[in-house]
């Protein structure tokens, strides 16, 4: 994570106001000697539990943001429970399945390998109601996810939600041929499936809600995200599961300025940076910034899928599209086209007589679909 907050709309108004001066204006904030800590996950109480520990980079600095590694990563109740995460690589620190009580409080201790100490304030675990619908819209040349839902109890008020998409996608060349062993010969049931693929991704958007000014406790269609007509997530079938976890009202406040943070910076007319209040202090060094905010709440999950047979008719929806070569067996050069791997044989080409005299081919991209995705069919595909 990069600190961007020196990033003031008025600064680049004066900055171009003074453009004309001779020396060049860089902030200070470029080579800040500081490396804040930087805690993202929460302490989810009915399931897998993620803390991801990564340190702040200079605007600058090109590379990913450094992890903090070996670090000692502890849940605590106020009434003396521990319950330790594992480091699982780059900073990521996880829990299989922690059971938290509801009502009950608790925090996040952590100890880096340096020795220095951190804590969250001890936060009260918050049940997220159910889901009551995931659906989709086909309209103005996009595919539109909404979710709905209401706490029949009018207790949760805050609400954030995360999404994961897998989408099956197809290559753009059908191979029936592989080369083995030095020959060309037809794919068998043993081998590895390269036509058809699927993909992951999680959602990085900061997504939330409020029903605080209404009624009722209820959130009715709030779009998530939007998939453009021509993209590859809806060229077969695309799975969305959509999580919704309950926030204090500190917990949303938090996240409303981190989200105008990050979005919404970039004109005269959007709201200026500010500074985020963390619940996340320093145990060894009370001046020190940390940034993060630390919720415990329960999981709500809803899936749905979206087949691409349902999209209106007039969308041209997405096909790879990519070159094919031929090789003759004439040539001698069968060997050499395919060997590496890179060219990968597609078809047989037939003259007049009964044998094949060559072969069509493509790129390896274009014909196997393992180098973008995996072949291995998700346990929850419909």
């Amino acid at each position: 994570m990069k600190i961007r907050n020196w990033k003031n709309p008025i600064v680049w108004l004066v900055m171009l106001l003074v453009s004309g001066c001779v020396e060049p204006y860089f902030p200070e904030v470029l080579e800040s000697p500081s490396s804040f800590l930087v805690v993202n996950g929460f302490l989810n109480a009915n399931g897998r539990t993620t803390i991801q520990l990564l340190r702040t980079q200079n605007l600058n600095d090109t590379g990913t943001p450094p992890a903090e590694e070996n670090a000692t990563v502890v849940v605590e109740s106020e009434t003396g429970e521990r319950y330790g995460l594992h480091e699982t690589g780059y900073g990521t620190y996880v829990h299989p399945n922690l059971q938290l009580n509801i009502g009950a409080k608790y925090r996040l201790y952590i100890r880096t390998r340096t020795g220095s100490e951190y804590a969250s304030d001890y936060v009260e675990v918050k049940p997220s109601p159910p889901i009551e619908n995931v659906h989709w819209k086909a309209e103005g040349g996009e595919v539109k996810v909404y979710v709905n839902s209401q706490d029949p109890n009018n207790n949760t008020h805050y609400y954030k939600w995360e999404y994961e998409q897998t989408w099956q996608f197809r290559t753009a060349f059908h191979s029936i041929l592989i080369y083995d062993k030095g020959q060309v010969r037809f794919r068998e049931p043993s081998d590895d499936p390269i036509y058809v693929c699927w993909k992951s991704e999680n959602s990085t958007r900061v997504e939330i809600g409020s029903s605080v000014k209404l009624n009722e406790d209820r959130i009715s269609d709030y779009r998530l995200f939007s998939i453009p007509f021509d993209s590859e997530k809806i060229s077969m079938k695309n799975s969305i599961l959509v999580k919704q976890y309950a926030l204090t009202r500190e917990a949303y406040e938090y996240l409303e300025m981190l989200k105008k943070n990050t979005e919404s910076i970039g004109t005269l007319f959007d709201p200026l940076p500010s500074q985020l209040t963390s619940n996340i202090r320093s145990l060894s060094n009370p001046e020190e910034t940390v940034i993060g905010y630390i919720t415990a709440t329960t999981m709500e999950t809803k899936r749905i899928f979206i087949d691409s047979r349902d999209l209106p008719r007039d969308w041209r929806l997405y096909y790879p599209t990519c070159e094919i070569d031929t090789v003759l067996i004439s040539s001698g050069m069968v060997h050499e086209r395919f060997t590496g791997g890179y060219l990968v044989p597609v078809d047989e080409i037939y003259g007049n007589g009964p044998g094949p005299i060559g072969y069509t081919f493509g790129t390896r991209p274009c014909v196997d679909c393992t180098t973008q995705g995996t072949n291995v069919k998700p346990a929850f595909w419909e």
